[in-house]
């Protein structure tokens, strides 16, 4: 298509701009995995922010491969005492209208919040982490959690079925391990930037490594600080990151290049 980029152009590189012409420029199909937390409902600013979320999500779902996921995380503002429900408008919109599954509804429970003024309502702990599909996701890479009683045998009864009388003994070897639950505990990222919200480097990581496979494509459409960027390259994939802030772009080359020259003893 004319004006598209060939994808290994931005390969590895953090890009400066409005999100939704820069995704406009990358071919389709060819991103593995979308990590990203937009700024949502005006609760921070940021510098040079312009939103078009219908654009941006018919984007995303053009770009994302067959079978790839894009992770969005977001929450909602207050307004005159009642939520807004963006978060929720916003997971629909792209099941419903950009052509997304919706696979999961995860929640990011933070184990440090910000401290609530007197509201008439119990304190926010959480963020949603709406992970959408295009089509069967292809990667699933489970965070596995031990058991309390892993390697021991149960002994139960099951209810007969086909109208038999009575029930059944059944034994089970219980697992070692199992999947983790959807609800992440991670405490919120001590702020050592410029930037208005820095993302928690172990959020970006687990999303990484659960949804794709090293050497993949990972995009951040508001790359920020460049958290997402900077995990998928710890983790063997490749990056690209997108925010029309120039000091946010800088930023985040800065923390990338200086975790490599950390790496490499420099």
């Amino acid at each position: 298509m004319e004006g598209f980029v060939d994808t290994i152009q931005w390969i590895d590189t953090i890009q400066c701009g409005d999100s939704k012409e820069l995704l406009g420029k990358l071919p389709d199909g060819s991103v593995d995995l979308t990590v990203t937390s937009p700024p949502y409902d005006n609760l921070r600013v940021y510098k040079g922010f312009q939103w078009d979320f219908c654009g941006i999500a018919n984007e995303l779902f053009r770009v994302t491969k067959p079978g790839g996921i894009v992770v969005w995380i977001v929450n909602d503002g207050t307004v005159d005492g009642s939520e807004t429900g963006t978060s929720f408008k916003q997971a629909l919109y792209f099941k419903d209208v950009a052509g997304f599954r919706l696979h999961d509804t995860m929640i990011w429970r933070k184990t440090n919040p910000m401290p609530q003024v007197k509201q008439p309502r119990y304190a926010s702990c959480f963020e949603y982490m709406f992970v959408l599909s295009k089509g069967k996701p292809k990667t699933f890479n489970p965070i596995m959690r031990k058991t309390k009683c892993g390697g021991r045998k149960y002994d139960s009864t099951c209810k007969n079925m086909g109208g038999e009388n009575g029930r059944t003994k059944k034994e089970f070897d219980i697992n070692l391990e199992s999947v983790q639950y959807n609800v992440w505990d991670v405490q919120v990222a001590k702020n050592k930037t410029a930037h208005p919200a820095v993302f928690p480097e172990q959020l970006a990581h687990d999303h990484i490594i659960t949804w794709s496979n090293p050497g993949e494509l990972v995009l951040d459409p508001f790359v920020g600080s460049g958290t997402t960027a900077l995990e998928a390259r710890r983790t063997g994939r490749h990056y690209i990151g997108f925010d029309i802030s120039d000091e946010y772009c800088q930023m985040a080359r800065d923390r990338i290049s200086n975790d490599g020259k950390k790496k490499n003893g420099v």
